[in-house]
């Protein structure tokens, strides 16, 4: 890695204020007192000359037409692409217009052709003057759908196959949706075959002018298209990367004219060093400064001040640290933290979500149904010994969480009292503990044991959201509280009703072969080995294998 830029102290004084660039109609920059002119754009002056030495973060101030404009029309996420990408948007919206009229058009000439009937050429439906407001609705489905597939986004434009891919995603789906509303909406106003039919040629269309008119290299003399003047900081290997596909990619509308760098020696497309930024960023234009080398914090924030007195654009290739970032980027600020993700976990959510949905459904549809006979069982144990019928206790849910779960008393109300004095006796290996001869137990808390009648109430924290039909089970807090940090593991999914440790190994008194069937369980996940989980285990239950 190379060293971070320095510069002497002594070299950083100003000698001259050099004029900053000039946008027709923008205001000056904060900060910007009035300088002496300069009698050249050449003179060796020095950028180290700012007014306001404070943070970066102030906000300049916007005209009240950008303001007007960012309150009625919809944001776009792309900053600074925003022209660019209605441009695009509405070449596509053009594409899908022309196209719908060449196949509508040509339609309607085969009929004729093939009828010789001239009320073929009066078909109403055909031309897309039948249903403006279709086509109109069409252009803005497909213009969503590009939104947010990233289709105009520069990342998917510098990568061919992608672009190409997603592009006949956005044209299948728009065009689906487009087809099925106008099916459904009653007498058609436009031939349903006719639009679809279109979706192909919509596709090749824009495809070929992508490949045609927007791979065209953006020379700013012989194409006509404005460009925008690149000057990168730092001109190690990752400037050179930078700089290398720029100058390959067609697509962009950036020129790199060179660099700026302390170590390397001045000459070429070393344009000078740091201190030069001022005069280079008049004399060659710049429209836009990228930082790559790892900068001091107050040269970054020095560079940063003079970009923005010129009134250049900034970029800054972050730090990532040798990792490779998920693709694609996202960038968020927490308050007026800027926060960049390099890596999230895809999570399986709508799987998770039907999980959900089935878990409370099926649970509430179980204590309808067995209304009768929890009012029995509750009966017999009032009947049998004093104290509530429910116990009710905390226990550890998904990531830690206490929780109060609900279960039938099957002991007497002392138990808990009693529970440190028979740890000695605990036939479980590990935090947890289990007896099977538990002298608390009543003798209807046996029965409802054996057959896991016991834990009928926790259907109602199934319905609540704390436990799941299947997962783990949960462990009271006294046991949580003696877990070793992998046992922790299992709380990463919400507690379950019964898992595969209650179908495969219930009797197992190793509390280490329990942790490895959650474990496997929680990797293994999935709807339909829950199904069959639940089925495993109204067996297990109908057998009265319980302790």
């Amino acid at each position: 890695m190379r060293p971070p830029l320095t510069i002497k102290p002594e070299n950083l004084e100003p000698r001259f204020a050099l004029p900053s660039r000039l946008i027709p109609g923008a205001q000056a920059s904060v900060g910007n007192a009035p300088r002496k002119k300069s009698s050249s754009a050449t003179v060796d002056g020095r950028f180290w000359d700012w007014q306001n030495s404070e943070g970066l973060g102030e906000l300049r101030k916007r005209p009240r037409t950008e303001l007007l404009a960012k309150a009625l029309f919809p944001g776009l996420w792309l900053h600074g692409q925003r022209w660019s990408v209605a441009r695009q948007a509405c070449a596509d919206f053009f594409l899908i217009i022309f196209s719908f009229a060449a196949v509508g058009h040509v339609s309607v000439m085969l009929q004729f052709a093939i009828r010789h009937d001239p009320a073929t050429l009066l078909r109403r439906g055909a031309f897309p003057t039948s249903g403006p407001g279709v086509l109109l609705l069409y252009g803005a489905l497909f213009t969503l759908f590009g939104l947010s597939e990233r289709l105009y986004h520069p990342e998917t434009i510098q990568a061919p196959l992608r672009e190409r891919l997603i592009l006949a995603k956005v044209v299948f789906w728009s065009a689906l949706m487009v087809v099925v509303a106008v099916g459904w909406s009653g007498p058609h106003l436009i031939s349903l075959t006719t639009l679809a039919a279109s979706a192909p040629v919509n596709f090749l269309m824009m495809l070929a002018w992508r490949n045609h008119w927007r791979r065209v290299p953006p020379h700013p003399v012989t194409s006509g298209r404005d460009v925008r003047n690149v000057l990168i900081i730092g001109a190690g290997k990752v400037g050179r990367e930078l700089a290398a596909h720029m100058r390959h990619d067609l697509a962009s509308q950036r020129v790199v004219i060179g660099f700026l760098d302390e170590v390397e020696s001045v000459g070429g497309d070393i344009h000078g060093r740091l201190e030069d930024l001022s005069r280079i960023a008049r004399t060659d234009f710049v429209d836009e400064i990228i930082l790559t080398s790892p900068l001091q914090p107050d040269m970054a924030r020095r560079i940063i001040r003079e970009a923005r007195r010129n009134q250049i654009d900034v970029k800054v290739v972050p730090d990532l640290f040798g990792f490779e970032p998920d693709d694609p980027l996202v960038f968020e600020k927490v308050g007026n933290v800027p926060v960049l993700t390099l890596r999230e976990e895809r999570m399986p959510t709508f799987r998770l979500f039907l999980k959900r949905n089935v878990d409370a459904v099926a649970a509430a549809t179980v204590l309808v149904f067995t209304s009768p006979l929890l009012l029995i069982i509750a009966i017999v144990i009032k009947l049998e010994s004093r104290g509530p019928v429910l116990y009710q206790a905390y226990r550890a849910g998904l990531k830690g969480r206490r929780f109060r779960c609900y279960k039938f008393r099957t002991m007497g109300t002392d138990a808990d009292k009693l529970k440190e004095h028979l740890r000695a006796h605990n036939q479980r290996h590990g935090p947890f503990f289990k007896m099977v001869d538990d002298p608390r137990v009543t003798r209807a808390g046996r029965f409802l044991r054996r057959y896991s009648l016991d834990e009928l109430p926790q259907l109602w924290n199934v319905v609540k959201g704390e436990m799941s039909l299947v997962g783990p089970r949960p462990h009271p807090i006294d046991d949580f509280e003696r877990y070793d940090l992998g046992d922790l593991q299992r709380l990463d999914v919400p507690p379950g009703l019964t898992g595969l440790w209650q179908v495969t190994a219930r009797r197992d008194p190793s509390f280490e072969r329990g942790l490895a069937l959650d474990l496997e369980y929680i990797r293994s996940w999935s709807l339909w080995r829950d199904f069959r989980l639940l089925c495993k285990t109204i067996s297990v239950v109908f057998r009265g294998s319980g302790v």
